[in-house]
């Protein structure tokens, strides 16, 4: 493990021992995802069917994901409230490409949505947890999203949802 990886880890370290709970944090980010998708669905039920009613169910659902996104993404920098929204909405949605690609037997192609999936919900907590400056990064580190595949290692290593 390289040393920036080690420093992560010290970071995670000192992060559990105060008040972030990652793996509550975890099937929180999950239930975003959804509530994302809810108000996609909404959105094209209203369209399709010109039933209002169905906006008004987005604006419901909509209120309840700001509510509880503000649980995880807590004073947010420049645009780190919308990029944390698309990183959840898109990790979520190429799960379900992945999970239909598997369904057909499409092994290969199932892996590579699922594990950009993976790293964009990684990158997710990263931002949101503060284990980073970004600034301290070094993006390249002689590979094509070399941050990317850090930052889904450091989350294979601290977040463990069936650790209560």
């Amino acid at each position: 493990m390289d040393n920036e990886v080690k420093n992560w880890m010290k970071k995670v370290e000192e992060a559990k021992n105060g008040e972030v709970d990652l793996t509550r944090d975890e099937d929180l980010s999950i239930a975003l995802m959804n509530l994302i998708s809810l108000e996609e669905h909404f959105y094209f039920t209203a369209m399709k069917t010109n039933n209002k009613k169905y906006l008004e169910m987005l604006h419901a659902v909509r209120e309840l994901r700001k509510n509880l996104l503000k649980k995880i993404v807590k004073n947010p920098e420049g645009e780190e409230w919308c990029i944390s929204k698309h990183l959840l909405a898109a990790s979520m949605r190429l799960i379900e490409v992945g999970t239909k690609e598997f369904a057909k037997k499409n092994e290969k192609e199932a892996t590579i949505y699922f594990t950009s999936a993976y790293e964009l919900h990684s990158l997710f907590f990263a931002i949101n947890t503060k284990i980073f400056d970004v600034k301290e990064l070094d993006v390249n580190n002689g590979e094509n999203n070399g941050i990317m595949k850090k930052v889904s290692i450091i989350m294979k290593k601290i977040v463990d949802c069936c650790k209560e």
